[in-house]
């Protein structure tokens, strides 16, 4: 039953928990399983919380047998990227200078998910303060893509991500900042989702930059995705940029798309973000989930957004700004690592240095710089003020093209995962992995990748749908319509192609029984 269970999307989780056809711990032993089996070899998780995740699930299951009336997703396992803040359990952001700190406090959406009575795996690898496309910069060790594990699984998520498409969780969140959730799913052939900048609380994570960072969904559906964005949203008077009033009805949106009717929808295609760098196996699917929308009665239009060939430049300048000023806590005095120096006085400053020197890994060094220096006095106008003025161009983009069209579609990435080592040395052609994901965190418009085949050598290619600020409902329409006629293309889920992970017993940090 255990792989059988592994294999279920959440909904029918939630749907066959509620018939009470399995428990929540059978599904929650199930995954834990599935990770001891197989995450010797994708290495997706820094910690396992089998303990704690099996209590919750005893907890769901004998209130559900006393006729409790439980949350839909209440027994439905889930992972929790190591960004995120959880009261008892570790929580690194991929980084040695936090390395074994255990938070007092639970994040808001993390508080949300207990309430629910969703058991907590653990927590996932990432990239080094939520920095870089390739889960490379992590301290803790590479995580490796499920459909070929010379690759990467994306970034800075890519722990989640790979999680999920190994079947080690149903769901898991993952923060996005320019394509850190979206991105994975493309390479991953999984379900990424960034909300509306807002739309679900940022309390509770450890800050990259903090005009950029929202957290999401990452599931193997888009109904898993608006199942799970509907628990972790909503307004929260603990975040200053929480958006209040009454979120749009994801659930229903991705219920109506799936019956495959997009008559009257507009869906922009984005001149822009197509064409020259693309791999042409991505933008063959592309055409073909064009085409496959065309089907479903949508009216295929192009747009033109052209202060988008600046994003990535104006990305580079606010976001190692931000993280700068964001990641200057970390230094030797409150909490994490501290090193004093080897030799001379100890002083605050030389402390300081040691432990930024000893805690903080090439990349993350190399965007503070970066921030520091573009902000200081002389060139905060001529680089981070012109950023922002770009940005604000940007916005204008999008409001113009959304006069023509009811959501904006891209192909995710420009290539599918590429092998580890490949860009490592190489920042800028890194960088340019987030081409397309980058303007919608700019704008705090959501995006969504949705799985859109296999590209010529064999891997997952991803399409990108975007929505104006506070219309998520549309991009779950349109994203539930394109994976329907997806899955009829191909004769079931795409994860169903992928290769069989080597399993080995392992023993995982927090592992018990």
């Amino acid at each position: 039953m255990s792989e059988d269970l592994t294999r279920l999307s959440a909904a029918e989780l939630a749907e066959g928990l509620t018939a009470r056809d399995f428990s929540s711990v059978d599904a929650t032993q199930a995954h834990l399983d599935r990770i001891v089996a197989v995450d010797g070899a994708v290495n997706a998780f820094l910690h396992v919380n089998a303990e704690e995740a099996l209590a919750t699930a005893r907890s769901v299951d004998e209130r559900r047998v006393a006729g409790e009336e439980l949350h839909p997703l209440a027994g439905v396992p889930i992972a929790v990227k190591d960004v995120v803040v959880t009261r008892g359990m570790p929580t690194t952001a991929g980084s040695k200078i936090l390395e074994g700190w255990i938070p007092p406090y639970d994040a808001t959406l993390v508080e949300k998910i207990r309430a629910a009575g969703l058991p907590i795996l653990g927590k996932t690898n990432m990239d080094e303060f939520a920095m870089g496309s390739s889960t490379e910069h992590s301290a803790f060790g590479n995580t490796r893509n499920p459909w070929d594990l010379d690759r990467i699984p994306g970034g800075s998520g890519g722990g989640s991500a790979a999680a999920v498409a190994a079947f080690e969780a149903p769901l898991a969140i993952g923060t996005d900042t320019g394509g850190s959730i979206r991105q994975p799913g493309a390479v991953t052939g999984t379900v990424g989702v960034k909300p509306t900048y807002g739309g679900v609380s940022r309390y509770g994570l450890i800050a990259m930059a903090s005009s950029l960072d929202q957290a999401g969904p990452v599931t193997r559906t888009v109904l898993d995705s608006a199942l799970l964005h509907e628990l972790i949203g909503g307004y929260d008077p603990r975040d200053s940029t929480s958006i209040p009033g009454r979120a749009p009805a994801l659930v229903d949106a991705a219920v109506q798309g799936a019956t495959g009717d997009l008559s009257g929808v507009r869906v922009g295609v984005v001149k822009e973000l197509n064409g020259e760098g693309y791999q042409e196996g991505v933008s063959a699917r592309f055409a073909q989930s064009l085409d496959l929308l065309r089907g479903l009665g949508a009216e295929i239009v192009e747009v033109s957004c052209p202060h988008f060939e600046y994003a990535l430049g104006a990305y580079y300048l606010i976001m190692p700004s931000e993280a700068s000023s964001n990641l200057a806590k970390f230094d030797g005095m409150r909490f994490g690592l501290r090193v004093e120096p080897e030799e001379g006085p100890v002083t605050a400053e030389r402390v300081m240095a040691a432990t930024r020197g000893a805690g903080f890994g090439d990349e993350v060094k190399r965007r503070i710089i970066l921030g520091t220096y573009a902000l200081s006095a002389g060139y905060y106008d001529a680089y981070y003020g012109s950023a922002q003025k770009v940005r604000t161009l940007i916005q204008r983009d999008f409001a113009a093209a959304f006069e023509h069209a009811d959501v904006l579609v891209s192909p995710t990435a420009p290539t599918t995962a590429f092998r580890f080592g490949e860009k490592l040395d190489d920042p800028l052609a890194m960088y340019l992995n987030d081409v397309a994901t980058i303007p919608a965190n700019l704008a705090g418009v959501p995006g969504m990748s949705v799985p859109a085949g296999l590209s010529d050598d064999g891997l997952p290619v991803g399409f990108q749908i975007l929505a104006p600020a506070k219309a998520d409902d549309r991009m779950y329409r349109v994203g539930a319509a394109l994976e329907s006629a997806l899955l009829s293309a191909w004769g079931g889920p795409l994860l169903d192609r992928a290769p069989a992970l080597p399993t080995a017993t392992i023993e995982k940090e927090g592992q018990v029984g």
